[in-house]
């Protein structure tokens, strides 16, 4: 059974599933682990550099949670298309009309920056559409045959439809056969944080034996930006009666900013309160519960390319890592 005593102390290394392996960051490097096809381990390790280092002004609060939350996007994205490299889609082995030009117009540096600005664009646009302006949309058109009803209770089922929305989304991806495996990598990714946050030794056996939820999951920011978002435009859409549809949207992607700057300092807090305080734990328990479905139980082979993606990226100096 899963070893539930209290930390040691709690670690700012986080990570990533990809394509059969994981991605670590620590607060000096960063590494992608990935087990090829011949089931050899695969490891790619870079010294990390800070926008905020340059700009200290994007690392004070509120600013620097959507900073870290757009640098997470690109360098999850470019460690997605790593790992995706050893194992090619056959059908789509010979590269289309348009690949090929722009593998003759654009050096290989540029177009991979290309393709990673175009993923984050999507990926981000597309997390907006699905949770913040398709529930608007639905609930204007639904509420369009209803003029009397009143604003609370379309903040309110606005509010159900993006959490509605959320939890199918997630549902709909743990159902793919193809997501299952990278799920199991995410619970090994999990597994992994807590052996060492615990003080054990890194070893599969102690990881096999820790929980696979973790408070500080992707999963559960996502959640906590959609429910912080409920909370502001209730609030702003209370105090500034807003109906119309389309407005109702301009005002959720301009609070979008402040939504995820809050969000991450929330899980900030969390982080460092959630073993001791029952407050943390109850605020945490729908992201924890959600990760039901993006985290699976992971096999040995996962383990141990969790084990070796940490170890990559752990400080020479002890305790530099604690959050």
């Amino acid at each position: 059974m899963a070893d539930n005593k209290p930390c040691a102390f709690r670690t700012s290394i986080g990570g990533q599933a990809l394509i059969e392996g994981i991605l670590m960051r620590g607060p000096e490097k960063q590494a992608i682990v990935v087990r090829n096809q011949d089931g050899q381990l695969i490891e790619k390790t870079e010294t990390l550099r800070f926008i905020k280092d340059r700009f200290p002004i994007l690392g004070l609060p509120l600013l620097r949670g959507t900073v870290n939350f757009l640098d997470s996007m690109v360098s999850g994205v470019k460690a997605l298309m790593y790992s995706a490299d050893f194992y090619p889609d056959e059908e789509a082995a010979q590269p289309s009309k348009l690949e090929q030009w722009l593998e003759r117009h654009l050096s290989s540096k540029k177009l991979e920056s290309a393709a990673v600005t175009l993923a984050v664009v999507l990926g981000v646009g597309m997390s907006v559409f699905l949770f913040m302006v398709l529930p608007t949309l639905l609930t204007g058109a639904i509420l369009h045959f209803f003029p009397a009803f009143p604003l609370w209770g379309r903040n309110l089922v606005e509010g159900l439809l993006k959490v509605f929305i959320f939890l199918a989304y997630l549902i709909l991806c743990s159902k793919q056969k193809d997501i299952y495996r990278v799920f199991q990598y995410h619970g090994a990714e999990h597994k992994t944080i807590f052996c060492y946050e615990a003080g054990l030794p890194l070893t599969v056996e102690n990881v096999r034996l820790q929980p696979r939820h973790h408070p500080r999951c992707g999963t559960s920011f996502l959640f906590v930006v959609i429910a912080v978002s409920i909370l502001f435009s209730s609030v702003v859409f209370g105090i500034w009666p807003i109906t119309n549809a389309w407005l109702r949207t301009a005002v959720h992607l301009l609070l979008l900013p402040l939504v995820v700057g809050v969000t991450y300092e929330f899980n900030r807090w969390v982080g460092r309160h959630v073993q001791e305080s029952a407050l943390a734990k109850l605020l945490t328990a729908p992201g924890l519960w959600m990760q039901n479905f993006t985290t699976n139980e992971p096999d040995d082979s996962m383990i141990a390319c969790a084990i070796r993606s940490l170890e990559l990226v752990l400080p020479d100096e002890k305790g530099k890592d604690a959050w």
